[in-house]
């Protein structure tokens, strides 16, 4: 019996060691409670690669996306290296959303299946706080390895898909191995008292998450510190901006 006991142990050793990766990872809350109760990690989960898309009209050109992802960065801690092929970010955009063009280290290539790699070596410096990367096409393998190195690092990963055709557009619907994947469209706001004033508002979509269901939200845009928030007509209805079941992915 003592010689079984010890074999059992150790293959719980071994089991152990090959799921250390599967522990439960540190998380930066959203600070939207429909948002974060619905995630597993009660936030987005660090150390992991995560997938954001644009939608809704010419969103080739629309910025919800790279916002949503910039608002995020700016509640991380360190310098964010940011991977690109189009010198078309608005460094006061970023700001507005709370990411400090400092914070923020350029790397841009000329072409998309250059970005890649300039992510995962990005990942490899945990003195970074995240690695944000722009490109067109992301497949299983490629996403496999970003994600390995975001988890053995801890520094997050954030990829923006971007097209400029219907065909680089449907790239976006192939598997990942992102562990979650976003769809931003902005959403009609409520009337203004005058034009230019007020907070934008978004259609978030959590279109895949490792542990919970699709689910979508209409939230607030960014804020100057980069938080999102619940309308204030949304804010006080029981489930009040989440429709279950809506996104797909």
């Amino acid at each position: 019996m003592d010689a079984r006991r010890e074999v059992i142990e150790s293959l719980r050793r071994q089991i152990e060691r090959l799921h250390s990766g599967s522990r439960p990872r540190k998380a930066l809350p959203f600070g939207v409670t429909p948002i974060d109760g619905h995630l597993p990690a009660k936030g987005l989960a660090s150390g992991a690669l995560h997938e954001v898309i644009e939608s809704g009209p010419a969103a080739e050109f629309a910025g919800a996306a790279t916002l949503f992802a910039a608002g995020i960065l700016a509640r991380l801690k360190g310098p964010v290296l940011w991977c690109l092929t189009r010198r078309d970010l608005f460094a006061p955009g970023l700001m507005q959303v709370g990411l400090h063009p400092n914070r923020v280290i350029y790397a841009e290539t000329g072409r998309d299946g250059d970005v890649l790699p300039l992510i995962e070596e990005g990942l490899h410096e945990k003195g970074l706080g995240a690695v944000v990367g722009e490109v067109t096409k992301l497949g299983l393998t490629a996403s496999r390895r970003l994600q390995l190195a975001a988890e053995a690092s801890g520094v997050t990963a954030l990829v923006i898909r971007r097209w400029w055709t219907v065909a680089q557009k449907d790239l976006t619907h192939a598997p990942t191995a992102a562990l979650t994947r976003w769809r931003i469209t902005p959403a009609v706001s409520d009337d203004l008292p005058a034009q230019g004033l007020g907070r934008g508002r978004w259609q978030v979509e959590l279109m895949r998450c490792r542990g919970a269901e699709p689910c979508s939200w209409i939230v607030e845009a960014c804020d100057a510190q980069g938080r999102l928030a619940l309308p204030s007509n949304l804010a006080h209805r029981s489930h009040p901006a989440q429709v279950r079941g809506s996104a797909g992915g």
